[in-house]
Parts: C-alpha cells; sequence; structure tokens
C-alpha cells in the first residue's frame, strides 16, 4: 500500500508520457518504507508467493514493454493488429487524444488524479508523480433496473411518433412518465428521455416554447443523475440549441452548441462523427446571423469528417457541399459556391436520379448559381475594360432565411415535421396543452423543488448519512 502511488503514476508515464524513461522517480521510493513491508510480509507468512516478495515487480515495466503486451492483447482477444510503435505514433494515425486515453483510463480504472494541466508530450520529466494520485475507487458495473410497464409505453409512444400518431404519442408518453414518477421519483434517467418525448412532440406541434422548457428540465436532469460527459447530456444540449434557436435566443443557441462541442471534444477527440453534427449546427446558425466567415470554418469542418467516416456518396456529405454552396453565394463568392454545389447535385443524382424532387432543386440552385457569376464576371470585365461605374444589378440569389436554416437544422438533428391542416393541428396544441396542464398537477413532477431539496440535504450532516 505505501508503494500503490508511485507505481499507478509509473503505469501512467509508460502508457502516457513522452518521457524515454519514465521509471527516473522510482529512486525516490521510501527505502526504509519497502523494507518496513518486507518484514512485515515475512511475519504473516513470508515465504514464496507473499505480497511483499513481488511488490516491486511492477518497477521493472517499461514502455515498450507495456506497448507489446497491449499489441498482443489486442491481436488476441480483438484481432485488431496495432502497427503503430507507440503511443505518440497511434495518436497521429488514429487522431485521438491523450487527454481523452487518460479519461477513459481513469474512469474504468477508478484512479482519481490530482486536478492539474499535465503535460503528456514532455520529453524531459516523467507526467505523473506520487502525488498526483489522490485515490482509488471500486468500479461496479450494474444495470437499471427498469420498470417494465413504462418502458413499454414510452417505446410504443417513440413509435407513434414515427408513424405520424401524434395523439397517440401524447397518451401514452403522458402515461409512462406518471409510471416513471410514481416508481423512481423525480430523478431518473427514463424521465429524462420521457421529457426529450415530450420536447418534441411540442415542437413538432409548434409549441416553441413548451419544447424549451421540457428540454431543459431533460438538460438538468440529465447532468444530474447521467454526469455532464454522458453522451445522451451531451446530445441534449445540441437539442436544446436548436430549440432555443427556434424561439430567437440565437446567442444561448451558440453557446449550448460551443459547449456541446468542448464536452464532445474531451470525450471522443476531434475525429468523430458527432462533432461534424455540432459544427453544422454552428455553421447553420452562424450563417443566419451572417458570420459567413467563421461559418466556413466549421462547415468545412463538418465536409471533412462526414467524407471521412460516411463517404462521398453520402447524403451527409451533399448537405454539407450544399451550405457550404449557400455561404459562399450569401458572400458573393460564386466560383466556391459553384463548386460545392456541383458535388451536391452528382451525389443527389447518383442516390436518387434526375427526376427527384432533391436533384431537380440542385439542378435549379446551380443554374441559378451559374447565371448569377455570369452576370457578376460580365460587370467585372466592363469595369476593367472602361474603368467605368456600370449599374450592377443586384443578386437574384437570396441570403438564406429562417426557413431554410430551420428546415436544415432539423434535418441535420432527426426531426422530422408532419403535413397536418391547420384544424388538425390546433387540435392536437390543444389536446398535448391539457396533458401539461394534468401532468404539471402532479406534486412529483416538481423538478425544480426537488433538485432544490436534494442540494440542502447534501449540505447538511443529516442528508449526508441518509
Amino acid at each position: 500500500m505505501s508503494t500503490l502511488s508511485v507505481a499507478v503514476a509509473h503505469f501512467l508515464n509508460c502508457f502516457l508520457s513522452s518521457c524515454p524513461s519514465p521509471g527516473t522517480h522510482l529512486a525516490t521510493l521510501d527505502e526504509g518504507s519497502a523494507s518496513r513491508n518486507r518484514r512485515r510480509s515475512k511475519r504473516r507468512g513470508g515465504g514464496r508467493g507473499a505480497p511483499g516478495a513481488e511488490s516491486t515487480s511492477w518497477a521493472q515495466l517499461t514502455p515498450g514493454d507495456l506497448w507489446k503486451n497491449l499489441a498482443v492483447e489486442a491481436q488476441e482477444r480483438y484481432s485488431f493488429l496495432i502497427t503503430s510503435e507507440g503511443i505518440d505514433q497511434a495518436v497521429e494515425n488514429f487522431g485521438l487524444q491523450k487527454i481523452t486515453l487518460l479519461r477513459e483510463l481513469c474512469i474504468k480504472g477508478g484512479i482519481q488524479l490530482l486536478l492539474r494541466e499535465y503535460v503528456l508530450d514532455g520529453r524531459q520529466k516523467p507526467a505523473f508523480g506520487e502525488e498526483d494520485i489522490e485515490n482509488l475507487f471500486p468500479v461496479a458495473k450494474h444495470l437499471w433496473p427498469p420498470a417494465c410497464d413504462a418502458q413499454h409505453l414510452l417505446q410504443s409512444a417513440q413509435a407513434r411518433i414515427q408513424q405520424g400518431f401524434l395523439k397517440d404519442a401524447c397518451d401514452q408518453t403522458a402515461e409512462a412518465l406518471n409510471l416513471y414518477n410514481n416508481i423512481f421519483g423525480a430523478l431518473h434517467p427514463d424521465i429524462c428521455a420521457c421529457l426529450r418525448v415530450f420536447a418534441r412532440l411540442n415542437f413538432i406541434l409548434g409549441n416553441q416554447a413548451e419544447a424549451m422548457i421540457h428540454q431543459e428540465k431533460a438538460l438538468i436532469m440529465s447532468e444530474r443523475v447521467l454526469g455532464l460527459d454522458n453522451p445522451y447530456t451531451i446530445q441534449d444540449y445540441v437539442i436544446c440549441a436548436l430549440f432555443a434557436f427556434t424561439n430567437a435566443q440565437v446567442a444561448k443557441a451558440l453557446k449550448l452548441l460551443y459547449r456541446a462541442r468542448y464536452l464532445a471534444l474531451i470525450v471522443c477527440s476531434e475525429d468523430h462523427p458527432q462533432i461534424a453534427t455540432i459544427d453544422s449546427n454552428i455553421g447553420l446558425m452562424l450563417t443566419a446571423v451572417e458570420e459567413h466567415d467563421t461559418a466556413q470554418r466549421f462547415l468545412d469542418k463538418a465536409l471533412t469528417l462526414n467524407t471521412k467516416h460516411c463517404g462521398e456518396m453520402s447524403l451527409k456529405v451533399a448537405l454539407s457541399h450544399h451550405f457550404l454552396a449557400r455561404s459562399y453565394a450569401a458572400k458573393g463568392d460564386f466560383r466556391s459556391a459553384l463548386k460545392h454545389e456541383k458535388e451536391t447535385y452528382t451525389v443527389y443524382n447518383e442516390q436518387f436520379g434526375k427526376m427527384h424532387e432533391k436533384t431537380e432543386a440542385s439542378y435549379t440552385y446551380l443554374q441559378q448559381l451559374t447565371d448569377q457569376a455570369v452576370v457578376l464576371q460580365r460587370n467585372v470585365n466592363e469595369i476593367c475594360k472602361n474603368g467605368s461605374k456600370p449599374s450592377i444589378q443586384p443578386m437574384q440569389i437570396p441570403a438564406p432565411n429562417m426557413p431554410y436554416i430551420l428546415e436544415m437544422l432539423n434535418a441535420i438533428n432527426g426531426i422530422v415535421l408532419p403535413t397536418l391542416s391547420c384544424e388538425d393541428l390546433q387540435k392536437l396544441k390543444a389536446e398535448v396543452k391539457e396533458l401539461e396542464d394534468m401532468i404539471n398537477q402532479e406534486p412529483t413532477l416538481d423538478v425544480e423543488a426537488l433538485i432544490a431539496e436534494t442540494e440542502n440535504k447534501e449540505e447538511s450532516p443529516a442528508g449526508q448519512e441518509s
């Protein structure tokens, strides 16, 4: 136990540190403590196989030996061949982050580190020391006990939404939420799922304010029961940003997306499909506020990731090209816009054929860009030739408006709005409002009060004991 912190630090250095000799700090071990451990082990039984007899065998581990063992384990267990010669080359080849690997290893192994900036690429000294290992915690694998009836109702509600039966989906979601509250209380991951479904139903029906309220509750609850860096929490940030943008809260929406991107970078590094979705959302929202230069950087990154993970003929790649074409056209760069829209047309023509509405829309927009580019070039040539100032006609291609931006954001985030008549839509809104009023009357659904009560209990000694 006296050398446990040093052993853990030595292993982390062998795995992640770029120092050529990460075991140099082992000489600082307390020799008196080590000798006392040996004498204690002999008194307890000693001899062959005693705990103290091999207490320093871990000190012989080198980065090369550890990496060879990892390569053998990956090949035997997963049939995955690691061709990299070390952690630095593997990080570069696979587009990983050392901080992401460190975080995952600490979570899986129950290691608590000192909160500080770790220089994992330093060549002079090891990144971890004995004082950096704060504690070790047992990691227990477990499953949430399910509420079968409520779970079946929620799954049925989600299926009914996909089929277009919104009234049945509202009834089943409300019933599932009541069951979950009666079984688990007000804070539970399954209740988060119910609130997400309610938020999406309100968004589909046009109740943007109600959708924002339910999604914010789901986000707060997800942070508390799942953690800040959970994938569901990150996705809740993205959907909450979409609803905030729909409610004309652009600054709030961008803050939520930047927060989601920061968490996603820590959890899964930059080379991940989820980063492409977040970057597409940020790029479209920046295009809506005419920040085209910044928007194009995010859209270019999303295009690169979608091309790598989905292929050049993917519909996500076509959407990314179309977003960039719209952004460049709004700036007046018709040459770049034509280049990207041609890629969009090629993908749609390959996937759907020439007679599909998406292909025809892309072809029409391509013609508009070509005509506008010809007019602009003619005016430029006339200025260069005569030195005069001709009457430049305004652009015939309108900038992306709010309905178009919202439509594209819904497509990126997988939200499909059904086509309903005004009368049916008003009836559904009234029914959903009645269900929400009934739910809000339940005392167990007062999430804010329960959160405040939980915080008060955590601050008091009695709450800590319980």
